[in-house]
């Protein structure tokens, strides 16, 4: 009878990754993890745990001191660009699905699980850039790494997204990730730069005649922002290659004349980071023999649907679990897939349909969008609940 897995190698330092090895951990199992880029605070934007997701850092113990660093988000209101609101959705989620969603700048989330991870004894490693991955049958399974050095273990786990290098090893020439057309870019404010204008604790989103723009608290003293533009000739390289005065001067051109407090939380922004918008809609297997992926790295989420980190989550949750069962890695990579795969795919296709809602109109469109918009809110409103309602712990 084959020996049960004891040792794990987690490729990808992000969300799901941290997160999987404590709970890998908490179940026993040896765990080393390895991130290619250097250990770094302070860097990325602001995002949203929703219900579901927040569900995971509970049985983590660390929800109530990520709601204290954040800022829960009890609505969202959707406006047109010179200001009518066209409805709100999701009031009052933690009496509803047992758990708030919750604002929270990228940076703290990854500095709280990684300090985690290191307080529950996960080996950590970082600058280390996967290269390759030696599978052999009877022989460990060995991760080469760009320094010349190799880790062995029982299994591995690829969570290290959307440009993963484990799923080149899972799927050799198989899908790459797809260009939404959309380029983001986001920072953080004074919370009192935006105070006056939102809804209490809701959250404010803006459909453009050309484009998109969201605000809402994120902690204590502060308030993140975010700007989604179609490309026009610029792609994400090309503005990550402008100073940051002459990217903010392009944000203020392009949010010209829409609704305050927009123009004035650009006046007010000192920075903006820049991503593509990406996304990888299925892949035809999620493990090859003793590999397995997940988050990002097998389904990665554009933002439009603010499910990305949370269905991470989620996935790092019921790997473990399944895992636990005592079966066979075949079997539990197997069940892993068949149940995630509906749920994370529905979901990445109502992302990539709301981001397609963001893009260039002509005045005439702009008006007819924003009346579906208005029309479609309280219709989709039990779609919606289903997806924050799903608790990975009970799943």
């Amino acid at each position: 009878m084959a020996q049960p897995p004891r040792k794990a190698i987690v490729i990808g330092g992000g969300i799901a990754g941290p997160v999987t090895a404590v709970l890998l951990k908490r179940a026993g199992l040896d765990v080393e993890l390895f991130e290619a880029w250097p250990h770094a605070t302070g860097i990325g934007g602001g995002l949203q745990i929703a219900p579901n997701g927040m569900h995971v850092l509970a049985e983590l113990g660390i929800a109530d001191e990520l709601i204290r660093q954040g800022s829960i988000a009890d609505a969202i209101d959707f406006y047109s660009q010179n200001g009518t609101m066209l409805g709100s959705i999701n009031q009052d989620m933690q009496r509803r699905f047992g758990q708030p969603a919750v604002n929270m700048s990228r940076a703290m989330l990854n500095e709280t699980i990684i300090s985690l991870a290191w307080n529950e004894n996960v080996a950590l490693a970082f600058e280390k850039r996967l290269v390759r991955i030696e599978d052999r049958p009877d022989q460990p399974i060995v991760a080469h790494f760009a320094d010349g050095t190799s880790a062995e273990g029982d299994f591995l786990i690829g969570a290290d997204g959307v440009h993963s290098a484990v799923r080149n090893h899972v799927l050799r020439d198989g899908p790459t990730p797809f260009d939404t057309g959309l380029i983001g870019f986001g920072g953080f404010v004074p919370r009192a730069v935006v105070a006056a204008a939102l809804n209490g604790h809701h959250m404010a989103m803006t459909f453009g005649r050309s484009g998109y723009f969201g605000y809402g608290f994120s902690g204590p003293d502060d308030a993140m922002w975010w700007s989604t533009q179609p490309m026009r000739g610029v792609d994400a390289a090309g503005f990550h290659a402008m100073d940051q005065d002459t990217l903010l001067s392009h944000l203020k051109d392009f949010h010209a004349g829409w609704h305050d407090p927009i123009p004035q939380i650009l006046e007010a922004a000192r920075y903006s980071i820049v991503t593509s918008t990406l996304d990888v809609a299925t892949l035809p297997m999620w493990s090859r023999k003793r590999t397995v992926l997940i988050g990002d790295a097998a389904h990665a989420c554009s933002p439009h649907a603010g499910q990305g980190a949370s269905l991470a989550l989620e996935d790092a949750m019921r790997l473990p679990r399944l895992l636990g069962r005592g079966t066979e890695l075949s079997t539990a990579f197997a069940d892993f897939e068949n149940e995630r795969r509906s749920r994370v795919e529905h979901i990445v296709a109502v992302a990539r349909r709301n981001g397609n809602q963001k893009g260039e109109f002509g005045p005439a469109g702009a008006w007819l969008r924003d009346q579906m918009v208005r029309i479609m809110l309280p219709m989709t409103a039990h779609a919606r609940n289903r997806m924050l309602r799903y608790d990975p712990r009970a799943a």
